[in-house]
């Protein structure tokens, strides 16, 4: 069962990013606070769920969410910092459309990974496995997932050859030889190893 929070005191948004290990494509992040005691049954790391069930509950999620964000920086991006600074970017950038909006601002935040580079004024905690151990972080991750997977979709749409509505552009034989037999296009990480 996953924990409502880390600390009960303070107002938390649990921060996730996803296409880490992509090459193509942005690297999305999303940051999202739910309500004190926030309970939900399906609430799982986005990696355990079929899409079916992580569509379902991304709805649950923007509705039942104090505040939500999703965020995403760019394959170009990506090749001028790497993309370790890239996702900490991602996530700063969500929570910046937090922090700018009227509403919940976070007093504490849940990374999901060992790593993070410190947003302003904000005290976060790093949670390796966050996303299978706190319902913040498993809705960011779900949030993240849902919108980069219907953006690869709509992507592999323009550039079939590639297989994207399937592989989301992540690494698979299927990918490595699409780009090896068209080249890459404008939308794959040059600073990768594509091959």
């Amino acid at each position: 069962m996953l924990k409502a929070s880390y600390n009960e005191h303070y107002i938390e948004a649990g921060l996730d990013e996803v296409g880490r290990g992509c090459l193509a494509g942005p690297v999305v992040a999303a940051a999202v606070i739910l309500p004190k005691g926030y309970e939900h049954p399906g609430l799982n790391d986005s990696k355990q769920l079929s899409r079916t069930q992580r569509d379902r509950l991304r709805l649950d999620i923007e509705r039942d969410a104090l505040a939500w964000a999703v965020a995403e920086v760019s394959n170009q991006e990506i090749d001028r910092i790497n993309i370790l600074k890239a996702s900490f970017l991602a996530m700063h950038r969500a929570l910046d459309t937090i922090m700018a909006a009227d509403g919940v601002k976070p007093e504490h935040l849940l990374v999901d990974g060992n790593r993070f580079t410190p947003y302003p004024m904000i005290p976060h905690t790093c949670i390796i496995k966050g996303d299978a151990k706190f319902l913040p972080i498993a809705a960011a991750s779900i949030l993240a997932k849902c919108y980069r997977d219907d953006l690869m979709e709509r992507l592999g749409v323009l550039f079939p050859q590639y297989g994207w509505a399937r592989n989301a552009g992540y690494p698979t034989p299927v990918h490595r030889k699409a780009i090896q037999e068209h080249g890459p296009c404008e939308w794959h990480r040059m600073s990768f190893r594509l091959i």
